[in-house]
Formats: structure tokens, sequence, C-alpha cells
């Protein structure tokens, strides 16, 4: 099936888009999404499309991937299945309205980045406007309708992507579920698919939905009502998909004040839930809170295998709605890039600019997570390893901070090796023995203890055992003694070839 392209708008502009779809559009019209027409998962040969993508790449240039059609347990299904979605920078710009789209990554991470800092206020606090609702007759998702016998979750093209894996997996699922004391949440939690009309459910402990199911089975309710949103916009997509919002904060208010404007929501067809209307699938189900069943193992964001989880939350589905010929959106976890890194990256920067005067940019990259980058503007001895305790303090993703001079590209991996060989020197170090991390880094010995470490990679100015005087850097000497020439270069580099 052809991307939908009843919107040709969107493909000539920046967002905000209404659905999935459109912005799969606008990634194609901007030549970064590779078609396959036919791929045959039960080889894995999906996942290993997108562990070669990655290779001949790199996280941030690969192309985002569509199939249209894939043999999974023995039957050939329709999709399209899209993945990774959010590599490139122009691509994560295009969402939140970023205008005069470039393919320069540090120009448009900046123009992203500065974008959302707009959305949020003095407080540190993302701007909210609320959800409409609409009429189930003016809603994409609801149609299709199932019912009864009529469901059946295995004729759909969700993914298993690695051998190891208990099941296919819905995993990029908005898992809408709400307590009358507790409030709302909207998270995305794994879903493994374990028949016709029952998934697995892992949020983990801690996260916000698993904090309402504990909530509710304390008190002694029998199940929770959920509704999982399935391909959602890129908007939904990022307050589910990342921690944006506080323990019963609105989510969906979140999400309509990145892009300024509300979300269109619609109520489920068996419970009270109001879900997002341009949504591709909405699956509705009971969480039985007196019962529990083994899930998992599932390949993990870190790219190792995770654990079983004994007793662990499912789902009893009630009813299924779709567009018609919906797409499907798969997370090769560990692999590609399925995450928006713009909200978190604004987010982070208004946050730690208080802390850190001369900050310029932080960064954590893609494929590798547990590593935060820093650059700063340093003046005064000391800044850097202020900087780095700073940002090691969050007991978040941070287990290695690396804080280098503004004149650095954060977002070129090249760049960092070679200032850590450059400029660094190894005492200008601090290691903490023991403290806090939330995310399942497979190194850890006691999960959520972990040691850290600050490396401090700025010039070390004299005060800091540094030279008297650093030599110029050879680029910064031509640039300076030739300012037209790489622009001379670039205009001729046609010839060149």
């Amino acid at each position: 099936m052809p991307v939908a392209r009843d919107q040709e708008k969107n493909s000539l502009r920046t967002g905000p888009y209404d659905s999935l779809r459109d912005f799969v559009h606008a990634i194609e019209a901007r030549g970064k999404l590779m078609r396959l027409k036919v791929i045959d998962q039960d080889k894995y040969e999906a996942t290993g499309v997108m562990y070669r993508l990655i290779d001949k790449y790199g996280y941030e240039d690969a192309p985002a991937l569509l199939i249209e059609r894939m043999k999974i347990d023995g039957e050939w299904r329709d999709g399209p299945v899209v993945a990774n979605l959010y590599g490139n920078w122009d691509i994560e710009a295009l969402p939140f309205g970023v205008e005069d789209i470039s393919d320069n990554d540090e120009q448009m991470y900046r123009a992203t980045r500065d974008k959302l800092m707009t959305r949020i206020d003095q407080a540190g606090n993302w701007m909210k406007i609320k959800p409409v609702h609409v009429e189930p007759s003016n809603a994409p998702c609801k149609e299709v309708r199932l019912k009864g016998d009529d469901i059946d979750l295995l004729r759909f093209p969700w993914l298993k992507n690695n051998p190891a894996d208990a099941a296919r997996y819905i995993n990029t699922g908005a898992v809408f579920m709400h307590d009358r004391r507790l409030g709302a949440n909207v998270g995305t939690y794994r879903c493994q698919v374990k028949g016709k009309n029952r998934i697995g459910l892992n949020p983990e402990p801690g996260q916000d939905g698993w904090r309402l199911l504990m909530g509710m089975k304390r008190r002694g309710d029998r199940a929770c009502r959920v509704s999982i949103a399935v391909a959602v916009d890129p908007a939904v997509w990022s307050v589910s998909s990342t921690k944006m919002a506080g323990f019963g904060e609105s989510e969906i208010e979140i999400a309509g004040g990145l892009i300024g404007k509300p979300i269109e929501l619609v109520r489920s067809e068996t419970n009270d839930i109001m879900v997002p209307a341009h949504a591709e699938m909405i699956i509705e189900g009971e969480v039985p809170l007196d019962q529990a069943e083994d899930e998992g193992p599932y390949g993990e964001m870190y790219g190792y295998l995770g654990l079983m989880k004994r007793n662990n939350f499912f789902v009893n589905i009630t009813a299924v709605t779709h567009r018609r010929n919906p797409m499907f959106f798969n997370s090769f976890t560990g692999v590609a890039a399925d995450m928006p890194k713009g909200p978190s990256c604004a987010a982070e920067y208004h946050r730690y600019k208080k802390l850190i005067p001369g900050l310029k940019a932080i960064y954590t990259p893609r494929g590798a997570n547990g590593v935060s980058l820093v650059s700063i503007d340093k003046k005064f001895p000391g800044e850097g390893m202020a900087a780095g305790q700073a940002v090691a303090a969050n007991p978040g993703l941070n287990k290695v901070v690396i804080v280098v001079d503004k004149d650095v590209n954060i977002l070129k991996p090249l760049n960092i090796l070679h200032v850590l060989g450059a400029r660094w020197q190894p005492s200008a170090s601090v290691v903490i023995p023991q403290t806090q991390m939330r995310m399942p880094d497979p190194s850890m010995q006691t999960t959520g203890i972990t040691s850290k470490m600050i490396i401090d990679a700025t010039q070390q100015l004299p005060g800091e055992g540094g030279p008297d005087v650093w030599p110029p850097v050879s680029r910064v000497l031509l640039e300076e003694k030739c300012p037209d020439l790489l622009d001379e270069i670039d205009r001729k580099w046609p010839e060149y070839l």
C-alpha cells in the first residue's frame, strides 16, 4: 500500500501533522524514506535490514524504513510497517513546525530545540492546550470496528524483532489508562502478543503506568480499563514515548502545547477513555489486577536481551478499531531511532541552563544510552567539572558525562573522540562510586545502582594544571586566513566528482 497522499500539502511544508501517515508522507517527500515491497520476517530479514542501515549510514543519517508486505508466522501480511522515523535532525524538526528545513544537522538540532523552548514556561513546565472531542463519524480510527469473535490481533503485522524475544510485540502503543482517584496516564509500555484477544503489558516499576496500576491493585480494584493507540501522530508519540508529564498531569494537553493546537480525541467503544481520533488503530481492553502472567524476554534499548518478567500485567481485549488499510509503526528496540529527541533536548537545556550559565548544548547521542555530552562557553577554572557534576546529579540516563568547549560540535562523535585525545588529561575526571540510575543498563550489578564518571575535556586553564598557552587549531587558522575557501570548495564540489 502506498503512503497516504490525500494531503499532498503536507509534503511541501513542515508540520504539525494530524496523523502518522501525514508525517511519513513528509519524510518521503524529503527523500529520507526507504521502501521495501516484501520482507520475510520469519527469517528476521527486516531486523537485518535495520542493522545494515545503521552500519552503513549511522544513527543520524540512516533513512526511515517502510515495508509494504511481510511474511510473519508463515503468512504474508499487508502493511505498511514503518520504522526508524527519528534519526535525521531535519526530520526531527518537521513535526514541530520548524521553518527553513535543511540537511545541516547542527542547524536543525538548534532550530528544533529553540522552537520547543518556546513551549516551556519560566518554571520549566510544558505549555498545555486542552484537547477537543470529535464524533466517531469524524474519527479515522473508527473506520473499521471489531468486537467479540471478530477480534484477531494475530492477523496484523506485529513483528518479532529478535530470535530470543518471547513473541511478536506491539512496542509503539500509547497506553491510555485512567483511575478515578489517581488520574490518567498515557505511556508507551511494550505489549507481548499472546493470542487473538490477549496481550501482555509491561510498565516498569516506578513508571507512572505501574504506579497507577499498583495503586488500584492495593486499593482492591479488580481491573483497570485501558485503550492502546497504535501508530499515533508525532506529538502524541512524543509525550507517550518520553517522560514529559508529571504523575497525574495530562500528557494529551502537553501534546497540544507542543504543536500549538488541540489534539482531537474520540471516545473508545467499550470504555469512557478518550483516544486520538487520527491514530491508525485503537486496542481496548481490561487489565485484571488479581491475575498475572509471565512476559518476555525482549531485546531492550541498550541492545541486550532483557530478562523474563515474572507475574506481569496482561490485557484481555474487548474491541479493536482501526483505519482502513492501517499503517503500523515498529520499534527495532536497541537498533533504530524510534523516539523523538527534540522535546528532551529542549527540556534538558532549559533545566541545566539555570545551573550552568555558560551552557551551549547538551545531548545524548543515539546508540550511546548513558553517555551525556555537554558543551560550554568556559571562562574560569572549574567550570567544566561543575557542569559535569550538575548533569551527573540527574538519576536518569547519565552514566558518563563528557564536557567539552563551545567550539566542539557534540552531534559528531568523531569530534568528541578528537578532544579526548587532544585536550583531555585523565586527571581531569571524577568517578562517583555508587549512585542512582533508572535505566536498564545491563552492566549494573544491582538494579538502579551504578557508578558514574565525569570527564572534563575542556581546554584546561593554567589554574587547573593546563598549559600556559594552547596552540591554535589548524582549521581555525585556515578559516581566518581564507574565509571564503570552504564555501568555494562547496560550490566547486560537483567538478571534483
